[in-house]
């Protein structure tokens, strides 16, 4: 009876097949596991429906390097891959900033 009602008041609710849902915010992730979710369409708007245990987890500041990264900041300015990865972290990840002011110091 439910069904009917919504369906004469043009609401469409579909369960979507799911394990875990995470919120991405600037300072944390909010992580809903096992999750349970419902797409609703209301004329022709949709929106989600997310239920299930919640936890949160606290985002790294620090920025994630890969070997790849190093070895470009090192192939890029000739510097240690010590010297690379302080630059990189100094940079906060990004690669370009690093080795601009990597060439920077070399040039002081």
């Amino acid at each position: 009876m439910m069904k009917q009602a919504m369906k004469k008041m043009g609401i469409k609710q579909e369960e979507i097949d799911s394990n875990e849902v995470i919120i991405r915010c600037p300072d944390k992730e909010i992580v809903i596991s096992p999750a349970s979710v419902q797409k609703v369409n209301m004329m022709g708007q949709e929106t989600f429906q997310v239920s299930g245990d919640i936890s949160e987890r606290e985002l790294s500041i620090e920025p994630e390097i890969s070997d790849d990264d190093i070895q470009t900041v090192v192939d890029q300015t000739g510097v240690s891959k010590e010297k690379a990865i302080e630059a990189i972290e100094a940079s906060k990840g990004d690669l370009a900033i690093a080795i601009m002011n990597l060439q920077k110091e070399g040039e002081d």
